[in-house]
């Protein structure tokens, strides 16, 4: 199963084109690309390196809740958001820390800005952790994905909870074929923190399975997409169960998949490890509601990855 992955990172090593993006890093990209995961085959979390399946579970949540604010995630020791928040708090009048303009370049290059960065990043969270007033002003991230998912402004002032709607779907009309879930809204895209990535998702039942595909417009394969995998074959089982099905398949369907050029070395690392057999998802059987889910009762079993790999995170 995880040779899906591993198979797009490695004809983008060998076919992508190199480009230059949004965070000035530079890219090497391909346009257009499908991959497919059986969830019954076992959870499809990459074993090649390991990823922090307690940051993928938070962040769901989070989603989830509806909530668009990092405090949250950091009282879930998640900081996987942190960038985007922070880099709007630096760059406002409030911040009187050293310079971090160009921080995703300089911080690579100069040890002393990395190590200042990280000091003004701690106490930026600290602040959020600790300060309510502080954290509603600079830990919000604008109508990003649970925003988006669960209070969808209308033209007319209303709001649409997308993923209760399609569970309804699921539940009444599961032969539809407009069980989907946007994030991507054209007139709040100039405001989010980071406009989505992944922006649409359709789910299709047959032989009382529930399937989910993804279409992500941009992805960071090496960083971002192993927890998008994951994600959404979360939510897949999450939903899955609320409706009484077995998983099918997640199906991840991708625009702009790339890697960032200062995580060439990281992938090529990573493709000379050989895939371990895939962990068991476990969801508490006393929950039913996909809302009334906590961190604890999401868990994995037989999961047994490779060393994680470091790299730096492009803003």
């Amino acid at each position: 199963m995880e040779e899906a992955y591993l198979d797009l990172a490695q004809k983008i090593l060998t076919e992508g084109h190199y480009k230059n993006d949004r965070t000035q890093t530079g890219t090497y990209s391909i346009f257009g690309y499908q991959m497919r995961f059986d969830l019954s085959q076992g959870f499809p979390l990459l074993t090649t390196k390991k990823v922090p399946f307690g940051l993928i579970k938070s962040e769901l949540l989070w989603f989830l809740k509806g909530d668009t604010n990092i405090r949250y995630l950091l009282q879930h020791h998640n900081h996987i958001w942190d960038e985007w928040a922070f880099k709007n708090y630096s760059e406002s009048n409030d911040y009187h820390g050293p310079d971090m303009t160009d921080f995703g370049h300089r911080q690579l290059t100069d040890p002393a800005f990395a190590t200042a960065y990280h000091e003004q990043k701690n106490l930026f969270c600290e602040q959020i952790l600790n300060d309510e007033k502080f954290a509603a002003k600079y830990g919000e991230l604008g109508n990003v994905y649970g925003k988006q998912w669960r209070a969808w402004c209308t033209s007319q002032g209303d709001t649409i909870d997308q993923i209760k709607n399609v569970i309804n779907q699921i539940k009444t009309t599961p032969d539809s074929r407009r069980m989907i879930v946007t994030a991507w809204n054209p007139e709040d895209v100039p405001t989010a923190a980071l406009p989505p990535c992944h922006t649409m998702f359709q789910f299709y039942v047959a032989d009382g399975k529930l399937s989910c595909q993804l279409y992500q417009r941009s992805g960071d394969v090496f960083l971002g997409v192993p927890f998008n995998i994951a994600s959404y074959a979360l939510l897949t089982a999450l939903i899955a169960k609320e409706v009484g099905l077995e998983v099918g398949e997640f199906i991840h369907t991708l625009g702009d998949a790339h890697i960032y050029s200062n995580h060439v070395d990281q992938v090529k690392e990573q493709l000379t490890r050989t895939p371990r057999s895939a962990p068991t998802l476990k969801l508490n059987p006393a929950k039913s509601s996909i809302f009334d889910y906590d961190v604890t009762d999401i868990q994995l079993e037989n999961y047994d990855p490779y060393p994680a790999i470091k790299a730096p995170v492009a803003v």
